[in-house]
């Protein structure tokens, strides 16, 4: 139930307690008009409010909408103090209309307000935020008493403030749309929440595809050898469940739990071993008779890169807990999870593009991507397919991306379009005659110009690093049914890899 959904409940009790008791003899003419007029305040912002929907544009009808439900609550308040009104109907109007419009709560529209469920979390900023009981609860401080405030930490602050803040912003913006899929895992496990975001931000900047070139993928960077310890893998459809948000969070739990056991509840020993590999890091913390990572001897016995993740990663989780402390106001997300099903069919490029980017500055891909692992941001999905997306998404959706709806044409339109379809074949070049030549030869004994070679198709091509099948299908105007089948590749995934070799049968370029 929303925040406004409960606030007319409430407004509901305060109007019906202020009702007096039932009046045996009849209402005065005056209480009767008066009541009359309320009602047609109510009628007409309820038209007010469905005219909305047919606003130009997102923006306006969230206005148009606004400024009707600020209406039916005055006219709820008016009927509470008005003799002989009953203020039960005017309620079930406002009722009504939420269940004709779901999506158009006031977690949608209130730029100034987080719209955070407070069934699932706290308050509305984090660390007031984004399960705020968790982060500055047991939790949150058993985090600060574990971790070492040390220079090196501050130094990790410093680089997350200047250079990298646009990184740590994305970072907490891709986890709130999954805050609620990964977090659970952290919790179940004792883990501070602080901890999961500052892993994340560190190893992928919260983005589910990314990948490195020694093979670890998935927003929290598994390989795959340490991902088949903890269930991840191929799940039988070709997808990597590594990518999936949720199932990479209970291995990331696990495996710090692991860590953590042997390696005396260090917090920095055990992001060591989850960066520079478990075994050192065992070795180190016995070797060493269980001293501290920040010790000078232990510290030496890691590599560079570990030397500075440690510290990065208890930096972001750091900030995390104290974001006002350092001047960070974190962008507002609105991430209430919802799911959509297509109505036609559709890529995550085309609904990016009808979706547009009403309240958030860079639009929804990256949404739809960490919420949609499974599929390619360039694969169609079919009708009737039910994805992952937010209250805000969905709305946008049914607003922008309908069946009928010219943005969803056009986005279409621009997805399906390539530079070869912009270019016209009308045979080979000639080259203009040169002045200098001779000429008093007749045309018909000048010998005809040599026709160009024909490259060969070329049978197969080596797939490179960044490329998918959908991708490479269009390069070469394959079918991609056929191109899959002749590769013996599974839909919807078709996962392939860098330096595999495809066969180009049935394709015509």
């Amino acid at each position: 139930m929303s925040s406004r959904v409960s606030l007319f409940a409430a407004l509901a009790v305060a109007c019906i307690a202020a009702v007096p008791a039932p009046i045996v003899h009849a209402q005065s003419k005056r209480d009767l008009a008066a009541t009359a007029v309320l009602q047609q305040r109510m009628e007409a912002a309820e038209k007010h409010y469905r005219d909305a929907m047919l606003a130009e544009d997102e923006e306006a009808a969230a206005t148009a909408s606004n400024a009707a439900l600020a209406e039916i609550r005055a006219v709820v308040e008016a009927c509470g103090k008005q003799r002989g009104c009953a203020v039960p109907p005017m309620l079930e109007t406002y009722e009504r209309l939420l269940k004709a419009t779901p999506q158009l709560g006031e977690e949608v529209f209130d730029e100034d307000q987080d719209p955070i469920d407070e069934g699932d979390f706290t308050s509305t900023n984090v660390p007031d935020s984004a399960n705020a009981s968790s982060l500055l609860s047991d939790d949150g401080q058993r985090f600060v008493r574990m971790v070492q405030f040390n220079p090196a930490v501050q130094a990790g602050i410093r680089r997350w403030l200047t250079d990298m803040r646009p990184s740590l912003m994305d970072s907490y913006e891709n986890y709130r749309y999954m805050q609620h899929l990964m977090s659970p895992a952290f919790k179940r496990h004792g883990l501070p929440e602080a901890l999961l975001f500052g892993i994340m931000a560190k190893e992928s900047n919260g983005k589910v595809h990314a990948g490195s070139r020694a093979g670890a993928v998935g927003p929290l960077q598994f390989m795959p050898a340490t991902g088949r310890r903890f269930g991840l893998g191929n799940d039988g459809t070709g997808f990597d469940t590594r990518y999936d948000p949720a199932a990479s969070a209970d291995a990331a739990a696990q495996y710090l739990s692991e860590r953590m056991a042997q390696l005396g509840n260090s917090i920095e020993l055990s992001l060591a071993g989850y960066n520079g590999g478990e075994g050192r890091a065992l070795r180190v913390y016995q070797g060493s008779g269980g001293r501290s990572f920040w010790n000078y001897d232990v510290y030496n016995q890691f590599p560079a890169e570990t030397k500075d993740y440690v510290p990065m990663v208890i930096a972001a989780a750091w900030l995390f807990l104290h974001p006002k402390e350092y001047g960070i106001r974190w962008p507002r997300v609105s991430a209430r999870p919802a799911t959509i099903t297509l109505s036609q069919p559709a890529s995550i490029y085309e609904l990016t593009i009808c979706l547009g980017n009403y309240g958030s500055r860079d639009g929804y891909m990256r949404a739809l991507r960490n919420l949609n692992p499974r599929w390619d941001a360039d694969s169609t999905i079919p009708a009737g397919s039910a994805i992952n997306a937010t209250t805000r998404i969905a709305w946008l959706y049914r607003f922008n991306c309908g069946a009928n709806s010219k943005r969803a044409q056009l986005a279409e339109q621009l997805v399906a379009s390539n530079v070869q379809s912009a270019l016209v074949r009308i045979g080979p070049m000639t080259t203009a005659p040169d002045a200098a030549a001779d000429t008093s030869l007749p045309a018909q004994d000048a010998p005809p110009p040599p026709k160009p070679a024909t490259p060969a198709k070329p049978k197969t091509y080596k797939v490179q690093r960044g490329e998918n099948l959908t991708g490479i299908a269009r390069k070469f105007d394959c079918d991609l049914g056929d191109f899959a089948k002749a590769n013996k590749l599974k839909a919807p995934k078709y996962a392939i890899r860098p330096g595999q070799a495809l066969k180009l049968e049935g394709c015509k370029n």
